[in-house]
């Protein structure tokens, strides 16, 4: 895996040699073309990597790597990898102490911030990371920002399952210690929520459902609003017997899932940040395989739909959508605001994928300000 790795770092470095043209901003990249000379190969072996596992090396950038021969300086060391790795991705952040478990967070902005306090929540199985910019630019616009990393995600505390922490009542224990930390970051005020994503994504909108009162303007970020939305295939493999256990332990595993959700490929310094939890222990993986298969997934998505229809919910809303999304159709946003138009409108962000705040964080920024 760790060779495998070092070929995907590779790879993208040198890509930047041959770049079509930039993305939007500075943190992504456009994939660069296979040479004339390799096209042909590459197009055999992409025909070799459909079936279960073809989510291995289905991205751009997976296929090309795997046509890479290692370099000596990167020779598939684990060891090597994570050393000069480990201090990357920390950008605003400190450790908190919330109930029985260490969060990480990252915090931008003056506590006594004149626009009011915003917490920013990712999605499976991604982390605080992806909102780096957009919490940058938020706290420099007159926001008190916290963006933390779910238990089990990213650099929090990563519980076993079984040992400390019910993954079998994931919904339920999410929201128990998402209480605990908000109150030992002492947010008693109501405050803007911003969601994003699958499973812990959505576990933050069934905490606003219950904590209304709390919730001064909401913004949804792409992730299932309705029993109809797809299931994105790691997802479905990981509830899978074995064939989970795999691919939970795929390294690269959050890196190609925000890749395959978008036109881009990640900036290497940016991938590895995603890989790194996945790289320094198994623990991420195991909680994040069973967040997955404990999740009712259907259930939820339904509850969801349900819970934000007019005359339930009057808290101010905004879907800000991605709409080259390749996991779910900009529909998903629309048919969901359809429920409640009156409190909930959709913004539609051009060239943004799956994960907005990452693909293209200055349109997120733009939309927040208009709407708070």
């Amino acid at each position: 895996m760790a060779a495998f790795s070092y070929a995907f770092a590779a790879n993208v470095a040198s890509s930047s040699l041959c770049l079509n043209g930039y993305a939007p901003h500075r943190y992504r990249v456009f994939n660069c073309r296979a040479s004339s000379s390799s096209s042909e190969e590459s197009s055999a072996k992409s025909e070799n990597t459909k079936g279960i596992f073809s989510f291995v090396t289905d991205n751009p950038s997976s296929r090309n790597a795997i046509q890479l021969e290692n370099t000596p300086a990167q020779d598939g060391n684990l060891g090597q990898m994570i050393t000069e790795i480990e201090d990357k991705g920390r950008e605003f952040g400190s450790y908190k102490r919330a109930g029985e478990f260490s969060w990480f967070v990252r915090e931008t902005g003056a506590l006594d911030a004149k626009n009011g306090t915003i917490v920013f929540l990712h999605g499976a199985p991604t982390q605080s990371y992806s909102y780096r910019v957009v919490i940058e630019k938020m706290g420099e616009a007159g926001y008190h920002c916290y963006a933390p990393d779910w238990i089990g995600y990213g650099f929090s505390e990563r519980p076993q399952p079984k040992y400390g922490f019910s993954y079998t009542a994931a919904e339920e224990a999410y929201h128990e210690e998402l209480d605990k930390l908000l109150n030992r970051l002492g947010i008693d005020a109501p405050f803007f929520l911003v969601t994003q994503g699958f499973i812990v994504g959505s576990y933050g909108l069934t905490w606003a459902l219950k904590n209304s009162d709390r919730v001064a303007k909401l913004i949804v970020l792409n992730g299932p609003l309705t029993p109809s939305a797809p299931l994105p295939s790691v997802f479905q493999q990981m509830r899978l017997p074995f064939i989970g256990e795999f691919t939970c332990q795929n390294a690269m595993l959050a890196e190609r899932f925000v890749e395959g959700g978008s036109t881009y490929v990640l900036d290497l310094n940016d991938a590895d940040v995603y890989r790194l939890p996945y790289l320094d222990s198994s623990d991420p993986g195991f909680a994040l395989l069973e967040s997955t298969r404990k999740a009712p997934l259907n259930e939820l998505s339904a509850r969801i739909e349900a819970g934000f229809v007019s005359g339930r919910w009057n808290v101010p809303t905004m879907v800000a959508w991605g709409v080259t999304d390749k996991y779910l159709p900009t529909s998903e946003a629309e048919n969901f605001a359809k429920r409640n138009s009156e409190v909930i409108h959709v913004q539609l962000l051009e060239g943004a994928g799956h994960l907005p705040q990452e693909d293209w964080p200055e349109k997120v920024v733009e939309a927040l300000l208009k709407f708070f």
